[in-house]
């Protein structure tokens, strides 16, 4: 049973464009531009079947929800339209254009873009508030609203079309709400991130699919002023499709595994890639050979420190052979990952202590305007994405990672910022929206 949430920010509006502060006045309007992209996104979700549709009232989001209905076509929900889902009140600010306002209130504008959550404004009535803190109280409550109205016990798929700050906070909300959480992610224009809730034991089990793809307008969203890692896992393997536990054990990828590597490679073809990073095991290995045949003489490095997690005793067995000899381990694993000491193998801080400081070795080493390539397995990958987003290691689960799906990490030219985590999990390339890689095992 998945409740399936897809978030999706407004289409490109005329503040947006003006480089305006909107908040939660209602000044702006959807832009041409805004209504073609959410066109097209609408056009790449014909597949996808909704249950609910709810939407912020502004007229930028309303507008949104309406244009993305018409690229869709075929039948759906009347859209509901929420307050909850009203976008940040900045109430002082609204209309400023971004160099008015640096000009006019440097403070705390520094204070909005470096620590969010302590900025505290004045209303016109002379009452103090902070923005943020506010918006997360309302994200809880549209979350508490949403999964009583749409229990995670049952199937269903809900639209929700509102604002960046908004949207981030409710992502924060469904992730635990990470320190400096608010910073790390990225919300474009016409964004589609995808989260899934599935019933755990005490709240919640929930899993990001996919985060800020852009693909029905670009392969990926615009850089930064920083340097750009691109985060790859290897295409599929026998093991993969079977279900197997690989983890240190070299199998190699097969002919899908390969074709998925050729359209990442294509998907990639326009990217600039500068250097490039692999684990040293053949898959993510021929992975990253297969992307670099567009970029030619982009060395590859191979790290230690980039090899899947080792699962000792459980390595090349299926799951119901694991389940035969470890059946409470196995639940616990499910359940409670990094309380688990794999038998004669590595435990998940093992795999997030070496996958992390080779990471950040590999971004440390990027000058500003480069763009790396780093490939690498799921358990490393999600480890170092749980790092990035403010989580722990008790909370792998919370980050899908297909065969051969693409992440992008932009590093902030601010060295007080965390590394923002730009997309996560493209995996449009292979035809569909939706993650439709093998779901396989570790």
């Amino acid at each position: 049973m998945t409740l399936r949430l897809l978030l999706v920010r407004h289409g490109l509006s005329s503040f947006n464009k003006e480089r305006r502060i909107q908040g939660r006045d209602d000044l702006s309007n959807l832009s041409d531009e805004g209504h073609d992209q959410a066109r097209r996104l609408g056009a790449s979700l014909t597949e996808v079947p909704f249950d609910a549709i709810y939407s912020s009232p502004l007229q930028r989001a309303a507008s949104t929800t309406a244009s993305l209905l018409e690229g869709r076509g075929g039948s759906a929900p009347t859209p509901e339209f929420d307050d909850g889902l009203l976008e940040v009140d900045l109430e002082p600010w609204s209309g400023m254009s971004i160099d008015e306002l640096t000009e006019r209130h440097p403070v705390d504008f520094a204070t909005w873009k470096r620590q969010p959550l302590e900025l505290e404004l004045q209303r016109r009535d002379g009452s103090g508030y902070r923005p943020l803190v506010e918006l997360m109280d309302q994200a809880r409550s549209f979350v508490d609203g949403l999964t009583q109205r749409h229990p995670v016990d049952q199937d269903g798929t809900v639209l929700v079309v509102a604002h960046n700050a908004i949207l981030r906070c409710l992502m924060l909300t469904l992730l635990g709400e990470p320190e400096q959480g608010f910073r790390r992610l990225r919300v474009d224009n016409t964004s589609l991130s995808i989260f899934n809730l599935r019933p755990g034991v005490d709240q919640p089990q929930v899993q990001i699919e996919c985060l800020n793809s852009t693909t029905h307008l670009q392969p990926l969203p615009e850089r930064g002023k920083g340097a750009r890692l691109i985060l790859v896992r290897h295409g599929e393997t026998d093991w993969n499709k079977a279900g197997r536990f690989q983890g240190q054990i070299d199998i190699p990828l097969n002919d899908h595994g390969r074709s998925q590597a050729a359209a990442a490679r294509d998907f990639l073809k326009d990217v600039s890639i500068d250097r490039a990073w692999s684990s040293t095991l053949s898959r993510p290995t021929e992975t990253a050979e297969i992307i670099l045949e567009a970029h030619s003489g982009v060395p590859l490095k191979q790290i230690d420190g980039l090899v899947e997690i080792g699962h000792g005793l459980w390595e090349g067995k299926l799951e119901s052979e694991i389940r035969e000899g470890w059946s409470d381990l196995l639940e616990t694993w499910k359940r409670a990952p990094e309380t688990v000491q794999m038998p004669e193998g590595e435990t998940i801080q093992d795999v997030w202590a070496r996958s992390v400081t080779s990471w950040q070795e590999i971004a440390k080493g990027l000058k500003p305007e480069e763009t790396a390539l780093v490939v690498a397995h799921d358990a490393v990958n999600k480890t170092i994405l749980c790092d990035l987003l403010g989580l722990t290691p008790a909370d792998i689960w919370a980050v899908k990672q297909g065969n051969s799906g693409v992440t992008v990490v932009d590093i902030t030219p601010d060295p007080s910022q965390p590394e923002v985590v730009t997309c996560l999990n493209l995996t449009s390339h292979f035809g569909s929206v939706i993650d439709r890689t093998a779901a396989g095992a570790l």
